[in-house]
């Protein structure tokens, strides 16, 4: 499967309804030459974020067709780094040729590892999400095929920028993939044929659910004196909107994405609530985090449609992992548990009889996988491929819907594309012992959402 391919026309108007945009730079217009083509080359990779999904990334980038070899590193710290190179030596081997030398530590080691590739390598980009920008334009300046995670953005100026950005990239010739893996699942790609082709009718509802326990740092205790408050919020970054847009942008984006492809559509606009119920751990600390426990979304598509998105980390509330589609004829079963498990489904009528199966799809293989087979096969090809526009729009749309539970206002899409509040405005000038973009107040806190109270902001500071 190649990515929906968007024209320049489509994406100039987007950032002028969006409220506008600076004029593309220079770097349009420039393309570069296919530097890898018929997979006779050697295909140079660096990772940039040396997490859990980045060293995943990085394996499934060196499980490619072709040769291909990771040749750098980088992480703000050490001890990640170590980790990730380690793990992926092990179940890669004869595949990473990182030296120490070739091992970057600080904050300005991605420039470092970009600038141990050459023009049309891949460098992969899984730090936590507000650094995407910054990092995207150095590998557009270095002339880098891209692989990104999600989310690509966690507010409305940042979603600006990377729009410019992914001009940029297409007038390079450059190749971005971002992680939105949904997109590449065989299941999801057959029901969205059967969608397309009219089985199941007008889509009027979906739904989404992910309802689980508390999951990385949806709840966060204290800071430890030993650690300043930006090492702190990095090395949990899921619990600061700044730094990741919180647990529900960084992990309910997939189920929003693929829901929304299925409507063919993003909504105009949402309403939503929200709240923490527990304030305070087992060990009777008081949580730190800006996560609320659970969101219940309401989203409108221009027709009117809906979809409704709820999510719950609680210890000991039932757990409800699924997404549906709900059509004039019938309604579709399409992650049957997980972000993207399958099979698929679709049923005649709304109740899930499993004699009322009229469809179900067939075969699948990983979508982590695809993804990256896809993006190589582009590289190698020199085809056009460029997600990143699609990982703006269900970056924003999911921003959009915490949002609107984060203020207890209704949110238009254009609202959350221009609001003025960029979480971490100098986050490209950011360096060890730099104040974090977000500090406690007078009482030692961190700002917290206050619904209502705070209604075109989502925290003060």
């Amino acid at each position: 499967m190649n990515p929906d391919q968007n024209t320049l026309t489509s994406r100039r108007t987007l950032l002028k309804t969006a409220g506008g945009v600076a004029a593309l730079s220079a770097l349009s217009g420039v393309k570069l030459p296919a530097v890898h083509s018929a997979g006779s080359d050697t295909v140079q990779v660096a990772l940039v974020g040396c997490g859990g999904r980045g060293s995943g990334a990085a394996v499934q980038a060196l499980s490619t067709k072709g040769p291909v070899k990771l040749v750098a590193m980088a992480d703000a710290y050490a001890d990640r780094l170590n980790s990730s190179f380690d793990n992926i030596n092990k179940t890669t081997p004869g595949k990473v040729d990182v030296p120490a030398d070739r091992k970057f530590i600080g904050w300005d080691a991605y420039k470092s590892a970009m600038d141990s590739l050459k023009p049309g390598d891949v460098v992969i980009l899984t730090t936590p999400p507000a650094f995407r920008w910054v990092h995207f334009t150095y590998a557009i300046q270095k002339g880098l095929n891209v692989f990104m995670e999600k989310p690509v953005t966690v507010d409305g100026p940042t979603s600006k920028k990377m729009l410019k950005l992914a001009e940029e990239a297409s007038a390079k010739n450059l190749k971005v993939g971002v992680g939105l893996m949904s997109r590449h699942a065989q299941h999801f790609q057959q029901l969205h044929d059967q969608i397309k082709n009219g089985l199941l009718g007008d889509v009027i509802l979906m739904r989404g659910y992910r309802m689980q326990g508390p999951v990385a740092d949806s709840v966060l205790g204290p800071k430890p004196a030993s650690m300043d408050h930006l090492e702190f919020q990095v090395r949990h970054f899921h619990a600061f909107l700044w730094a990741s847009g919180g647990c529900f942008s960084d992990f309910n984006i997939h189920h929003i994405d693929h829901l929304c492809w299925m409507k063919d559509a993003w909504p105009v606009k949402a309403q939503a609530v929200g709240g923490k119920h527990y304030k305070v751990g087992p060990d009777g600390k008081e949580y730190v985090d800006q996560n609320f426990d659970s969101y219940s979304v309401e989203y409108t598509f221009q027709d009117g449609s809906k979809c409704f998105f709820d999510g719950r980390t609680m210890e000991g509330a039932v757990g409800i992992y699924s997404s549906y589609v709900h059509g004039s004829k019938g309604v579709a079963v399409a992650a049957r548990a997980g972000d993207h498990f399958g099979p698929s489904v679709i049923y005649k009528g709304q109740n899930m009889d499993p004699s009322k199966m009229i469809w179900q799809s067939k075969g699948d293989t990983d979508p982590y996988q695809n993804e990256w087979d896809h993006l190589m096969e582009a590289i190698r090809n020199d085809k056009p491929y460029n997600e990143v526009e699609r990982g703006v729009m269900a970056s924003a749309v999911t921003s959009m819907g915490r949002m609107a539970a984060h203020t207890a206002q209704e949110i238009t899409l254009q609202e959350m594309l221009n609001c003025d509040h960029e979480f971490a405005p100098n986050v490209d000038k950011l360096t060890k012992g730099s104040p974090a973009p977000l500090l406690p107040g007078p009482d030692g806190r961190y700002p917290v959402p206050q619904p209502g109270l705070i209604g075109k902001r989502e925290y003060k500071g």
